[in-house]
């Protein structure tokens, strides 16, 4: 699995002192598609120098570099991972397995921390209180709205996200829900990052993001409420019409 053919999408704010991390631990047979959203720290030309493909987004948003890297890449597979080296790599390699072997269709990363403060108490408080109200809105057993994912690219650019701010991950699981998609998740390490955190690291980028996320939630709810499946009439004879007992017979 090592070898696999996979777009890694890593959306990118001032990270040049992580990427080398980053990108000297990504699997064989893995590109690195580096989203550049805005750096000034020289971000972009670090990627290049390791490697990297860099995509220059100029919409400041999580979701618009997202969607950047998803319109940059082209192998069967497409992952995502925060640029910030909070995460490794190569703990993707199993989550690629589990999509390739048929297991689910979108497989998520667990954040488990492994140093201390590598999770605010804040921004992980308000993950637990997304995660309960994501299950409640889908039925997954999930207990993270964690950064790195795996998909197949073709059913990932016909889910058709439009999110381009915090809500893109979670929109992503309310789209694979509406689809009909197996999703599931697996422990993945997570320490403390490299420099600071652009969204979740201080308590303004947290209300924002649950800002985001609760405004999904809300809409996913409402539309689940209005789609109401009207069972199609049947014609019995000439001048009546049969419908079940939700309709009217006549």
């Amino acid at each position: 699995m090592a070898d696999m053919n996979v777009d890694v999408i890593l959306p990118c704010l001032d990270e040049a002192d992580a990427l080398p991390d980053v990108l000297g631990r990504l699997p064989r047979g893995y590109r690195a598609i580096v989203v550049d959203n805005g750096s000034t720290d020289g971000s972009a030309d670090v990627a290049r120098a390791h490697g990297a493909l860099v995509v220059t987004e100029p919409v400041k948003g999580f979701g618009s570099a997202c969607a950047a890297g998803v319109a940059a890449a082209t192998a069967e597979y497409v992952a995502f991972c925060d640029a910030d080296a909070s995460m490794d790599p190569a703990e993707l390699v199993p989550l690629v397995a589990r999509v390739a072997t048929g297991h689910t269709d979108l497989a998520l990363g667990r954040r488990v921390p492994t140093t201390p403060g590598a999770w605010a108490p804040h921004a992980r408080f308000a993950n637990r209180v997304l995660a309960v109200l994501m299950r409640r809105a889908t039925g997954y057993r999930l207990r993270d709205l964690g950064p790195m994912r795996v998909m197949r690219r073709e059913g990932l650019v016909a889910l058709d996200l439009q999110d381009r701010r915090s809500g893109y991950p979670l929109e992503m699981v309310l789209a694979a829900h509406a689809a009909g998609w197996r999703v599931d998740e697996s422990d993945i390490g997570y320490a403390q990052r490299i420099g600071d955190s652009k969204v979740t690291g201080t308590l303004r980028g947290t209300l924002n993001a649950v800002g985001d996320m609760s405004r999904l939630l809300r809409e996913y709810r409402r539309e689940a409420r209005l789609t109401v499946v009207a069972p199609a009439p049947v014609r019995r004879s000439a001048g009546s019409i049969e419908s079940t007992s939700e309709g009217v017979r006549s």
